[in-house]
């Protein structure tokens, strides 16, 4: 069975940074999208960034410029990269992603515990 594991969040002032890392557990191929999202108080989930298994990449407007997405496809890990952080940034992130078994069944959409990520001014 897979599972998504988080790790990276943690308290940081204004204009500092952050790692956020997420391993797919289990033997499988690489998964397909991985992305993170994540949800502030009061707020619905966002979208924050998501990556192709050949690399291709998309931001939120809100984070373009600032957080960077990636990946290592041999551990089957997704990494962000947090500059420049805004309080606005506050917010749970989840790790998301989705793939195959080597049998071909799909596994998901899978979505990790969360991480707290919170930015004080």
């Amino acid at each position: 069975q897979v599972q998504l594991v988080e790790s990276g969040g943690g308290l940081v002032q204004a204009g500092g940074s952050l790692n956020l890392s997420c391993a797919a557990s289990g033997i499988i191929p690489s998964p397909n999208a991985m992305g993170w999202y994540r949800r502030a108080p009061g707020k619905t989930r966002e979208l924050v960034a998501t990556i192709t298994s050949g690399g291709s990449t998309n931001y939120v407007d809100s984070v373009k410029g600032r957080f960077t997405i990636s990946r290592d496809n041999a551990k089957n890990m997704v990494f962000l990269q947090m500059n420049s952080l805004k309080p606005e940034d506050t917010a749970v992130y989840y790790c998301n992603a989705d793939g195959r078994y080597y049998s071909g069944i799909r596994w998901g959409p899978l979505w990790g515990q969360g991480t707290q990520v919170t930015v004080s001014s």
